[in-house]
């Protein structure tokens, strides 16, 4: 269960390479509506597989039981979240989800000033950032590869404060450009643009990975569908707080589509913000779970429960 959380991104990473790389080609030949319509395309074309698609062509297990009550939509929500409800009380399940949310919701990200930045002030060519997620993506799989073979061994104490440390330091790349520190050591601003524009932004999609795989391996049997879940949609709304956070940090400073003035200051505030989370870091594991074996597919009704078969062996406990 652990391991499959790595392919996933490994997976989601060279998508994202093919897609950007694609994505960049298109639109130095084509007007940026075709662009839109195409991907759209591919969008509702992936809707219609998906809906298409029979879950038992999928070979997936079914419960032990035969032959299942019926229960109304109704009824199978208020269980799903009475699991949910009763998974999250697990201190060893909550204090991780909750740090790796507020480490989100409490930097400011000015990504897109930034990207007015680049393109209105330094005149640089959108493709150029946009092939930067490329670059992005390719540094994403390298990370994800090095995780699966020699990182999952490190404390996770450990390994998240260092990434943490390494995203608030990536943060103070876009204070180099702001201040045009790379044109005096002789880099060119597309080409540090293409280099380090999307480095931060990669490295805090590294750091969830090691979390998903954390949750996977404490969520009780039965509860998967509605734990994980929750984990990507609260990620996504501290991502957009954060944006949000950003927003009022620009306004703050007065920073606008003609005046970037204060923009260093709120790079160095983005370091700074990216570094508290640190503080309360004690509320991670210190290290990782150690799966006994594969846990046999139960129903929900085992959600509140220890798990009886194939539990996880935890060597570590918060109180």
């Amino acid at each position: 269960m652990v391991g499959l959380q790595s392919y996933t991104f490994m997976a989601i990473a060279m998508a994202g390479i093919l897609g950007n790389s694609l994505g960049g080609i298109i639109l130095s030949r084509a007007h940026p509506r075709i662009v839109l319509v195409i991907f759209t395309s591919l969008l509702l074309v992936q809707l219609a597989i998906s809906f298409a698609t029979r879950e038992d062509s999928l070979g997936l297990s079914h419960t032990m039981d035969h032959d299942p009550p019926k229960k109304s939509v109704l009824d199978s929500i208020r269980l799903q979240f009475s699991d949910l409800l009763a998974a999250l009380n697990d201190n060893n399940i909550s204090r991780p989800l909750v740090w790796v949310i507020a480490s989100i919701s409490v930097v400011p990200i000015l990504s897109g000033t930034i990207f007015c930045y680049q393109t209105q002030f330094l005149n640089l060519d959108p493709s150029i950032i946009g092939m930067s997620r490329v670059t992005g993506q390719m540094v994403l799989l390298s990370l994800i590869v090095l995780y699966d073979r020699f990182w999952k061994r490190i404390s996770m104490k450990k390994l998240i404060g260092m990434v943490q440390i390494l995203y608030a330091s990536s943060l103070l790349l876009d204070l180099i450009l702001v201040k045009q520190v790379n044109l005096k050591v002789g880099i060119p601003n597309d080409v540090f643009a293409l280099c380090f524009a999307s480095l931060a932004e990669t490295i805090a999609t590294f750091k969830t990975m090691p979390f998903f795989a954390l949750i996977a391996s404490l969520c009780p049997a039965g509860c998967e569908a509605s734990l994980i879940p929750f984990l990507a949609s609260a990620l996504c709304l501290s991502s957009i707080v954060s944006g949000f956070f950003g927003i009022g940090l620009a306004s703050l400073l007065g920073i606008t589509s003609g005046n970037y003035i204060s923009l260093p200051l709120g790079s160095l505030l983005q370091c700074l913000a990216a570094l508290v989370p640190l503080g309360w870091i004690n509320n991670l594991p210190p290290s990782g779970p150690i799966v006994e074996q594969d846990r046999s597919m139960g129903g929900s009704k085992r959600c509140g429960r220890i798990q009886r078969a194939g539990k996880v062996v935890l060597n570590f406990h918060l109180p």
